[in-house]
């Protein structure tokens, strides 16, 4: 059987760091990241606030993300191989998709190929706290971002999109199994795992 499994929510919420912790503990597991699929720098526009708009789902090619998700529906064993992820020959039935990104349920055409769908959130305070200069210094091989952020993006950009789109999911009725971003890494590892594990022994 086939499982996609979705890792969104907020920026700096754990979510990549979730993600791995899933991949290693689960059979024939291959991740596709939506910070990926991130269009060019020169093709990010600046806003009215004089930031580059990264948090818009505009700034994102889903096309390609979407295809890259269909090309693992169609042969996901032809997929794993091609991205170094090893096949377990005591489960070939099971493979599993897990798809992390900030905008994953921004994008109608990838909604309805989700098994699962996770949502991390923290409080505005502990992610502010997350991509600060001294937070990011202390992180920085971790973390996908390469610069800490300039003054203002967080207050003025970052956190007002989040707010926008996770209003417009709520308004569209999209169903999530919302997770608690505060909890310890192995709390969430191990609900998730538990979660998912169940999903795949409920589809047989």
């Amino acid at each position: 059987m086939k499982c996609i499994v979705g890792i969104g929510g907020m920026t700096n919420g754990g979510k990549t760091t979730l993600t791995n912790s899933l991949q290693k503990a689960l059979p024939n597991c291959c991740v596709i990241h939506q910070d990926d699929f991130f269009k060019p720098q020169d093709q990010i526009p600046v806003g009215d606030d004089g930031f580059k708009q990264w948090d818009v789902l505009e700034s994102l090619d889903m096309e390609a993300m979407l295809g890259t998700v269909k090309a693992w529906v169609k042969k996901p064993q032809k997929f794993a191989r091609a991205h170094g992820v090893t096949l377990q020959p005591h489960d070939p039935g099971t493979h599993i998709l897990l798809i992390e990104g900030f905008l994953l349920y921004s994008y109608k055409p990838l909604l309805d190929l989700y098994s699962r769908r996770y949502f991390l959130t923290v409080p505005y305070e502990e992610c502010k706290r997350r991509r600060s200069p001294l937070f990011f210094l202390a992180l920085f091989s971790k973390r996908n971002y390469t610069v800490p952020d300039p003054p203002g993006l967080f207050d003025g950009h970052v956190w007002p999109m989040y707010q926008k789109y996770k209003q417009e999911m709520e308004r569209d009725g999209v169903e999530v199994v919302c997770l608690d971003g505060m909890k310890s890494r192995e709390e969430l590892f191990h609900q998730v795992l538990e979660d998912v594990q169940n999903t795949l022994l409920n589809s047989f």
